[in-house]
């Protein structure tokens, strides 16, 4: 009878040791490799910006993003033909003509100010440019 009164404790301990281990200890180890996926979450913004693009200006001439962003830009062409390369990123929209709009999408993974510009003919250098800035 001492040998089963023996066993039946021996048994309840190693039942309420592994309840506290298995029960306990997966909750929060969980919890810990959640909280910095939606930290992370947080931290990335998507920026949308329109861009009207009309002869030898573009408006906004200025676009002021941080690191990181993912930039969405528009350009709504209001007046001849026009296109808008960033330069330093190599992304851009195709020529569009009056009335028209394109969007194009990229992640800003560089600090610095970057020049935008219409490709066509001497619309750059007749003004037709803006700033990318990226901040940290």
């Amino acid at each position: 009878m001492k040998k089963i009164i023996i066993a039946i404790i021996v048994l309840v301990i190693l039942g309420l040791g592994a309840w506290y281990f298995w029960g306990t200890a997966p909750t929060t180890s969980v919890e810990k490799e959640i909280a910095p996926v939606e930290e992370l979450a947080q931290v990335v913004e998507e920026k949308k910006f329109i861009v009207e693009g009309k002869n030898f200006s573009f408006s906004p001439s200025m676009i002021t993003v941080k690191k990181g962003d993912t930039v969405s830009i528009t350009l709504k062409n209001v007046g001849g033909t026009h296109d808008l390369k960033v330069e330093g990123y190599e992304v851009g929209t195709q020529k569009i003509t009056d009335g028209q709009e394109e969007t194009f999408t990229f992640v800003a993974d560089k600090v610095g100010n970057f020049e935008y510009y219409c490709s066509i003919g001497t619309h750059r250098s007749m003004g037709m440019k803006g700033t990318l800035i990226v901040e940290e």
